[in-house]
């Protein structure tokens, strides 16, 4: 019975947070209470409090949902040896971001913190938005720093360069993708700039792509 309440509670918390997602994107954050958000999900504002301390900590859940470490994505495509191909593990990470931004979820919660919310209690989007570049930044410098140390960047080229060009292409093409997302598929453009973006950072050195304009997630030299 007490595994049967626990499910029930874990599937009510999801269930708000599905519902804080469809009113912040309708209203935006400022705009939305947690009383619209139980009363969406057909709940009472009491129930919100019972998972949530308050607003802010319901949006750092809902943004929690859809946070995945590059480290993580790296594990999913399960290649030893990308070890020893550090620029393939970084495009083949990064395809696999894409491929989630444009699940429904993920497109819809980074669209409310980069389009739908301001400055509210204790939750500042710009600074949210600084600290998973730094999180993404500090990821790719990691890479790039192995890509070096195996002589595969390009000569006169260091590894926190290399990471800013990189963000910097990501940062863009992420903010252009979510102002309209019908242009373009960000998988399959996302994939051909980074894809040419590496090959302009290797070094002769460096082991061929196995696919110049972006593929499968996963797909492998």
């Amino acid at each position: 019975m007490a595994r049967r309440t626990k499910a029930e509670a874990a599937a009510t918390r999801e269930a708000l947070l599905d519902a804080a997602e469809e009113v912040f994107l309708e209203k935006g954050v400022a705009r939305t209470s947690l009383e619209q958000i139980a009363r969406h999900a057909g709940m009472t504002r009491g129930a919100v409090y019972w998972h949530f301390r308050n607003k802010a900590d319901l949006f750092r859940a809902m943004l929690g949902r859809v946070r995945v470490p590059f480290q993580e994505l790296v594990r999913e495509i399960d290649d030893a040896s990308l070890s020893e191909r550090p620029l393939e593990a970084i495009r083949l990470a990064l395809l696999k971001g894409f491929e989630r931004l444009e699940q429904p979820r993920y497109r819809r919660v980074h669209a409310i913190l980069i389009h739908h919310c301001e400055v509210f209690g204790d939750i500042d989007p710009l600074a949210m938005q600084n600290e998973m570049a730094e999180d993404a930044l500090g990821a790719l410098l990691s890479y790039f720093e192995c890509a070096a140390r195996r002589q595969q960047l390009r000569p006169g080229l260091t590894a926190e360069v290399a990471a800013q060009l990189m963000q910097s292409l990501l940062s863009g093409l992420y903010h252009d993708w979510l102002r309209n997302e019908e242009r373009y598929s960000l998988l399959d453009q996302g994939g051909r700039l980074v894809a040419c973006q590496l090959s302009l950072l290797a070094s002769d050195q460096a082991p061929p792509q196995a696919h110049l304009t972006g593929s499968t997630p996963g797909a492998t030299g």
